[in-house]
């Protein structure tokens, strides 16, 4: 334990420390770049299309309240259930007539068609209908719709600072990935991420052990004092039956992000190894099975992977869609061909993705349908097929190469903006920390 400490402490100690934190945890050192915290407002346009500037809010006489019977509301927040509208939430409020000079708007107002359950609307307003709306469309943005005099409305929008704070977690696998991912405080979505990003390397499927062990880096974002949501992963280790896997997330100079081995190689490979998110598999490539439904010797020229009806299908790598529609035994069916040599298969689908047919490209990563029983199948799965040259392989075993490594000219700018993210990696295992603003 000793030894343990004082290896942390020497690391810890070759590194600058932040002015700044916001937990009691051990900080981790980065040099935040200077920065704004002031809320940015966009300039405000009135319903007449013309630049408007926001009238101050009114003020409330909280001596007497009832001085002022123009303030006799004041500060509504009405939570959008399910079903509502503009329309239906004004009237309940008795603002039916505020809504025709709202929408003259026009495109300013479109978000307000599209009002989803749990969003919450601000409302002020006196006895001349709406004064003032605001309300939230994305985390980070909050949208002001003011009345000015003449009855018409101006509408501005203000952009909130996001914090970011680095969060660093490990875990070790005890039962599933998913258990040891919830005890660590993982969310499901992010372990999906986890597995996505080592997915061309290990087969979540079959190769998880127990004892392996997995550590992640990543942004939290925070608004306000609030959690908002979590940023993508930044880094992160697998250590499968003893190999470790390493991953750095790089944004190249056009904007491009992908993950990355610590010396610049491309994790991504031509295809993926699972085209659905880690599952059993319920049946094995086997020239000799006998058929669940059929109850004779028929070959097996593929891998069928258990999940619950409508699970996400992937389209393994880059191509174009070729079949798609039924097809005997195969029920739904699509297939792919990726280049002059390889074709996939995906059958027994529920549905396909909306807008893909025949002659539509596809992307590593697409989803082009959902996991179903269509076809001769005794329950949901997918059932998966991998050739090359019009010959059935087993697309458990077959290798494939990376995507090209980062250039030379790349790889300073690469190791500049991912070191700290890599020494984040090399903290103990077991170690939860976090740490302050780094943007």
């Amino acid at each position: 334990m000793f030894v343990s400490l004082c290896l942390l402490g020497g690391i810890l100690s070759l590194i600058p420390k932040p002015s700044d934190t916001f937990t009691s945890v051990t900080p981790i050192p980065l040099q935040p770049p200077p920065r704004s915290t002031e809320p940015q407002i966009s300039q405000p346009v009135s319903s007449a299309g013309q630049p408007g500037t926001p009238p101050a809010p009114l003020k409330q006489n909280t001596k007497n309240p009832d001085a002022s019977p123009a303030l006799r509301k004041w500060d509504e927040e009405i939570t959008v259930r399910s079903g509502d509208s503009l329309s239906t939430i004004f009237k309940r409020l008795g603002l039916s007539r505020s809504i025709p000079p709202l929408l003259r708007l026009g495109a300013a107002t479109e978000a307000l068609h599209r009002l989803r359950p749990g969003q919450v609307l601000h409302i002020f307003q006196d006895d001349q209908g709406l004064r003032h709306l605001m309300y939230r469309p994305t985390l980070t943005q909050e949208t002001h719709y003011w009345r000015i005099p003449g009855g018409t409305y101006t509408v501005g929008h203000i952009d909130l600072p996001v914090e970011h704070r680095r969060r660093v977690v490990s875990g070790t696998i005890g039962r599933t990935l998913f258990e040891a991912g919830d005890d660590a405080g993982l969310s499901p979505s992010m372990i999906l991420e986890l597995a996505r990003i080592f997915g061309w390397d290990i087969d979540f499927a079959l190769e998880i052990r127990k004892g392996d062990q997995f550590k992640l880096v990543w942004d939290e974002h925070w608004v306000q004092g609030r959690y908002a949501a979590d940023g993508p992963i930044l880094a992160a280790e697998f250590i499968n039956q003893g190999r470790t896997h390493q991953a750095l997330r790089y944004i190249r100079k056009d904007g491009r992000a992908d993950y990355y081995t610590p010396d610049g190689k491309h994790l991504r490979k031509q295809f993926l190894r699972t085209p659905v998110d880690f599952t059993r598999i319920s049946s094995h490539f086997n020239p000799r099975r006998l058929h669940p439904v059929l109850k004779r010797v028929r070959p097996h020229r593929g891998v069928d992977y258990a999940a619950p009806t409508g699970t996400p299908v992937y389209a393994a790598g880059n191509g174009t869609v070729i079949h798609r529609g039924w097809k005997g035994g195969y029920g739904r069916v699509i297939f792919i061909r990726h280049g002059t040599r390889y074709t996939t298969v995906y059958a027994h689908l529920s549905r396909y993705a909306r807008g893909l047919r025949v002659g539509s490209k596809v992307t590593q990563g697409q989803i082009i349908g959902r996991v179903g029983r269509s076809g001769v199948a005794t329950g949901p799965h997918l059932h998966y097929e991998f050739r090359i040259d019009g010959v059935h392989r087993n697309p458990v075993k077959i290798g494939f190469p990376p995507l090209d490594p980062l250039r030379y000219v790349e790889l300073a700018d690469f190791r500049q903006q991912t070191w700290p993210m890599l020494i984040a990696l090399r903290m103990p295992y077991n170690l939860r920390m976090a740490y302050a603003d780094v943007q």
